[in-house]
């Protein structure tokens, strides 16, 4: 058991790319938790696609000494995606590292954790990374940080991660200017868990962190919120292996196994205490992780439904953040309408669904969570465009907004401007960082962010912007569903509920689109776009013709219009009897191209 006093609990925040996980590998090297020779970079990114992207996912939790104390360091992810993350690692630590490149200065991301941690009292140390660089001004961002955030610009200290340069100073400041835990040992056990993931071999591996008492191996455990009970099979510490260890005590964090099945018993900010002797209440949670774009997913063989379905269950087990529920669509069969924190996760749990549990899934166009005012009174939840009611049977429609910063060079602020007005924008604000950088603040509706305002952020400024959001409720929206209709029939695949002035240009494109990649049938298809009864858009996919005139050869002219018509009116019949052939390649290709 570790001396109380001797004890630092801290994250690392930073904007993506700033070198967090970089910063967490000198620091592993420094303190011997790893060899040189079992030294790789990333070292606490343990996921295949963290590694080949270079971004966190999961947040890791490592046990470190230096000098006479012991480190446990929180690497968290520092995309926007993934805040919520970074909430609950912050919930288990007194004090962060804030990350700035010194190449970039301070990032949207940096500006939204770093609140999250004033929020919490936590004591920030503030690290300059990456002074190696050629294009590195570590004093002109020292200033920056001081102006924005207030910390003086010679306690900043200034680092390169990569090649280790002064990163001692940063382990001394850990020491010196983050507080040791409080918390009773000998009081009733209370901890927090912050994170959960699934062993195939031990089941639900916890990280936890002890606020008050002390957790034994092998006593009973009460998880309060679950109302579970469960035997502590081991508890231990990560140096970064697994290390077992008889008991933790307040302050101190390490892992607890306990033989539980569900990922759902043991979710992050659970608290656990003692079932002989248990606290008289929980810890205060934070809040749930709220899904904010839906779609659904679906097999491209009717075959992998079940195991697909197995599929979701076990990485549900790896990330509870996600949410599905079985739906069924006329085009694509049987599958699942999933909820995501936003696009990037999405993308996500899609790719690790398809490359380890060998799937291949079809995605629907991203959709997001609108509110609908029937008019009976009620209040009716949609996350699926093909399930809006007709126009007739609701009042009024509300979509979420978003509040969106941005950080860029000051050159490119017009063109930003005029990317959110085009995404029906509101801007709140606008503040020069330096004569150089701007922040600009907007209103957006998060049904125009989802799709490509990322990429079309990055591509207009160069790649030099950043951006992070926070939800800030709904708002009253003239919206509509345009349905795509393959021979007067609907297909749900393509419905979406987009603003009633940007209906025509989504109709007629997507109607073009198909029109080149459905193949020709034996009769005509015509393909419209529609808003309840009104046609806004008609392309037509032509029929194969038979020259039925071909063995004819001079004659009577009335010959050859016999057997057009003939052909007309079996084309007519066929019409009427048939219906349209669409492989389902066509489909991936056509809500690929949406991607």
């Amino acid at each position: 058991m570790s001396d109380q006093s001797k004890i630092r609990n801290l994250s690392i925040i930073a904007h993506i790319d700033h070198g967090k996980s970089t910063l967490a590998d000198r620091m592993l090297e420094l303190c011997g938790a790893v060899e040189a020779r079992d030294m790789r970079a990333q070292y606490l990114d343990s996921m295949d696609i963290e590694r080949e992207r270079g971004i966190t996912i999961k947040l890791q939790s490592v046990r470190l000494k230096w000098n006479d104390h012991v480190i446990n360091l929180i690497d968290t992810p520092g995309h926007v995606d993934f805040g919520y993350e970074v909430s609950r690692s912050l919930a288990a630590c007194e004090g962060v590292v804030l990350v700035v490149d010194a190449a970039q200065g301070i990032e949207a991301q940096t500006l939204a954790n770093t609140y999250l941690a004033l929020e919490n009292d936590l004591e920030i140390v503030a690290v300059l990374n990456k002074i190696d660089l050629p294009a590195a001004d570590p004093d002109r961002y020292a200033m920056e940080i001081e102006n924005i955030l207030g910390i003086p610009a010679e306690d900043i200290i200034k680092i390169s991660a990569k090649t280790g340069d002064n990163v001692e100073a940063v382990l001394d400041a850990i020491v010196e200017q983050i507080p040791a835990p409080a918390g009773d040992r000998d009081g009733e056990l209370q901890g927090l868990i912050f994170d959960s993931h699934f062993d195939s071999y031990r089941g639900v591996v916890s990280s936890v962190r002890v606020m008050n008492g002390t957790m034994k191996s092998r006593e009973k455990l009460l998880f309060m919120q679950a109302g579970a009970t469960h035997e502590a099979d081991e508890i231990g510490v990560r140096t970064p292996t697994n290390h077992p260890v008889d008991q933790l005590a307040a302050g101190e964090v390490g892992y607890l196994i306990a033989g539980i099945k569900d990922v759902r018993e043991a979710r992050s900010g659970e608290t656990v205490t003692s079932f002989v002797n248990p606290a008289p209440e929980p810890l205060d949670g934070y809040r749930e992780p709220q899904a904010m774009v839906f779609c659904g997913l679906y097999p491209i063989e009717g075959d992998d439904y079940e195991p697909f379905r197995d599929a979701l269950d076990k990485l549900r087990l790896d990330d509870g953040s996600f949410t599905f529920e079985p739906e069924t669509s006329t085009a694509l069969g049987f599958g699942f309408r999933c909820g995501f924190l936003g696009l990037l996760h999405m993308e996500i749990v899609r790719e690790r669904l398809e490359r380890e549990f060998d799937l291949n899934l079809i995605a629907t166009i991203p959709s997001v969570e609108y509110r609908i005012e029937m008019t009976n009174g009620d209040e009716r939840v949609v996350d699926n465009p093909s399930a809006l009611p007709d126009q007739v049977e609701w009042n009024a429609i509300y979509e979420p907004y978003l509040k969106a910063s941005m950080i860029a060079p000051s050159d490119y602020t017009g063109t930003l401007m005029e990317l959110c007005q085009t995404r029906r924008g509101q801007m709140d604000a606008m503040n020069y960082l330096s004569p150089e950088r701007v922040e600009l603040v907007y209103r957006l509706p998060l049904a125009e962010v989802v799709v490509d305002f990322f990429d079309q952020l990055k591509s207009r400024t160069a790649g030099y912007a950043s951006l992070d959001y926070e939800p800030v409720g709904y708002e009253k929206g003239d919206l509509v569903r345009v349905d795509i209709l393959f021979n007067g029939e609907r297909v749900d695949a393509f419905s979406t509920i987009v603003h009633r002035d940007n209906a025509y240009e989504y109709g007629r494109k997507t109607a073009e689109k198909l029109k080149e990649i459905i193949p020709r049938q034996q009769f005509e298809v015509p393909i419209q776009a529609a808003i309840g009864g009104k046609i806004i858009a008609r392309e037509t996919v032509r029929a194969f013709r038979k020259d039925v005139t071909a063995k004819l050869y001079g004659g009577d002219v009335t010959r050859k219009n016999k057997l057009l018509k003939k052909q007309k009116e079996g084309k007519k019949k066929m019409k009427n009897i048939g219906t349209v052939q669409i492989p389902p390649d066509t489909f991936i290709r056509a809500l690929r191209l949406d991607d």
